[in-house]
């Protein structure tokens, strides 16, 4: 049954652009799959709805998903966005019974998951995965897509793929050897093994690893609400230059680094911010 309401037309799909219903009120009534707030000044929140498949990964869920971040990513109220799940399950995959028909003439020329990466390449703002229980497969390459990883101790990560007969299909190959390196990366999808929130924070894979859901989402609140304290302008500058150090070699990336450093001394905030400092008071940034 959830399948089957997972693939049926969702009415989101047909509306209008979703910025005006983010900006009453953040209201998710609009969604199926997904639920949209405001917790802190600043900050946007996703959170991925669909409990009795564990947040399985589906096309509706994506488009919902991909339509809530570009509202995020264009609303002036909005610095920062963090992306979560349940307690139980931030995402336990993608879902099989959708994918388990296909082709691959209808996956080749549909490109069917390329829309899963729209979060890598068309938002500009950072955001935060707060990860909780199962992020297995396509869950995995959701949470390593984000800027930012927290997660708990005792998540459940994995990219099972091969127990499939497949592999990853949304970078957690390219992502997960990066992160981690190739060795580790080669074992764990070779095997299909799972690990740990622990062993993401010790590998580097997570930023921080914190012992409870709780404090997971006081922490990863009180993070974002940090980062959007700050000037937009600014943050999204921190974003482009660390993110190009993964696609740059060293030389390409430090010059690139310093054309927007020196771009940002246009920008009205770096003459706030400046200000401010020599002045011992707080910025009040205008975000331009």
């Amino acid at each position: 049954m959830n399948a089957l309401r997972c693939l049926r037309p969702v009415a989101s799909r047909l509306q209008a652009p979703t910025l005006p219903r983010l900006a009453r009120g953040y209201a998710s009534a609009s969604y199926e799959f997904i639920q949209v707030s405001q917790p802190k000044p600043g900050v946007g929140q996703v959170t991925l709805n669909r409990p009795k498949a564990l947040n399985a990964l589906c096309t509706p869920l994506i488009h919902e998903l991909n339509d809530a971040l570009r509202a995020f990513n264009d609303s002036d109220d909005t610095s920062v966005i963090v992306l979560t799940g349940s307690q139980k399950a931030f995402a336990a995959g993608a879902d099989i019974k959708e994918m388990a028909p296909l082709t691959f003439s209808e996956a080749y020329t549909k490109s069917f998951i390329e829309s899963w990466s729209l979060l890598t390449t068309q938002i500009k703002k950072p955001i935060i995965a707060a990860v909780s229980g199962h992020a297995l497969g396509g869950g995995c390459e959701l949470s390593m897509m984000c800027d930012i990883l927290y997660c708990t101790e005792n998540a459940n990560f994995g990219q099972p793929e091969i127990k499939l007969g497949t592999i990853p299909g949304a970078g957690g190959s390219q992502r997960l050897t990066r992160a981690i390196g190739k060795s580790k990366a080669m074992e764990l999808i070779l095997t299909g093994k799972s690990f740990t929130g622990a062993d993401a924070a010790q590998w580097g894979l997570a930023a921080k690893a914190f012992p409870s859901y709780e404090v997971l989402m006081e922490e990863t609140l009180k993070s974002a609400e940090t980062i959007a304290s700050y000037s937009r302008v600014a943050i999204n500058a921190c974003k482009e230059v660390v993110n190009k150090s993964q696609d740059l070699p060293l030389r390409d990336g430090v010059e690139f680094e310093r054309r927007v450093f020196h771009s940002l001394f246009g920008s009205n905030d770096q003459k706030v911010g400046m200000k401010a400092f020599a002045e011992k008071k707080k910025a009040e940034w205008t975000h331009s």
